[in-house]
């Protein structure tokens, strides 16, 4: 009879634990997504800033084709020198 006394309390511990860890996981989650969703806002304002300065240098870009932007870019990559400037850029993070 003492056994069925005890008992009832550790089913009432595992249940409160696991409904720990349930609450623990769903947090987690909730984390994941506000730090997927801070990540592609960031990469979004990137893209939206290199191409507002792509259309600055290049006048005739906003009436270009995603592919005609990406071969005249790769065009451009292939000049003389290109690559020399690619390689003397300062890296992302770097301070000028």
């Amino acid at each position: 009879m003492n056994e069925k006394i005890t008992a009832h309390p550790q089913k009432e511990e595992r249940e409160k634990v696991l409904k720990e860890i349930r609450q623990l996981e769903n947090r987690k989650k909730i984390l994941e997504n506000k730090q997927r969703n801070e990540e592609r806002r960031v990469r979004t304002r990137r893209l939206i800033e290199r191409g507002a300065v792509l259309e600055g240098i290049f006048p005739l870009a906003p009436d270009l084709s995603g592919a005609e932007v990406k071969a005249f870019l790769i065009t451009l990559s292939h000049l003389p020198g290109a690559a020399e400037l690619t390689a003397n850029l300062p890296k992302s993070g770097d301070t000028p």
